[in-house]
């Protein structure tokens, strides 16, 4: 199924299949990105992509308290003041949400984080392509390659130098940047 995403509704649509652990096709602020529900919709996203076990998704949340609520980390000042936006930082998730690392994005586009607000909870972001390929900037070639491998896309027009977000890690207390994207650290 498709939708625009200036339908009215677009937004519920969206969230009420990622909310039932369906993948979809949604822009982002960045690129198109298959979304899922955190959880089991990552193994739904690694069988289209083709995308090994060991590679961690980016999970997007709708605010700055959401990310609280997943790390203890104290977020330093200058990334917090680059969200919402094209910022991903990695950061150590509570023991009691099993530990390890997360990469957390809270993106700057509002559509997005109402959707992410519709789901309840976070949600699983990756660039829509086959695992080793580019990302697809053109949304009729993402049509015609995922249509029937996704419960929904939403359209948005072609991606424009789609550029990924900038993506730090503060696990270590000092800010190092992986990936230098749109937004300069």
């Amino acid at each position: 199924m498709k939708i625009l995403k200036e339908h009215s509704d677009s937004a519920e649509t969206a969230a009420g299949y990622i909310k039932n652990g369906g993948v979809v096709i949604i822009p982002t602020d960045t690129i198109y990105g298959f979304s899922s529900i955190v959880g089991d919709g990552g193994k739904k996203i690694r069988a289209i992509k083709g995308r090994a076990e060991t590679k961690p998704f980016i999970e997007l949340v709708d605010s700055v308290e959401a990310a609280k609520s997943i790390s203890n980390i104290e977020i330093p000042g200058k990334l917090l003041r680059c969200w919402p936006g094209a910022l991903t930082i990695i950061v150590p998730r509570k023991e009691e949400l099993g530990g390890g690392t997360v990469a957390l994005r809270c993106p700057g586009d509002e559509w997005l984080r109402k959707v992410i607000s519709l789901a309840g909870r976070g949600i699983y972001s990756t660039s829509v392509n086959r695992s080793g390929s580019a990302p697809m900037l053109v949304v009729n070639d993402i049509i015609k390659e995922f249509e029937s491998e996704v419960e929904l896309i939403v359209c948005d027009g072609d991606t424009k130098g789609g550029t990924a977000s900038t993506l730090v890690d503060i696990t270590s207390g000092s800010i190092k940047v992986l990936r230098q994207g749109d937004i300069k650290i």
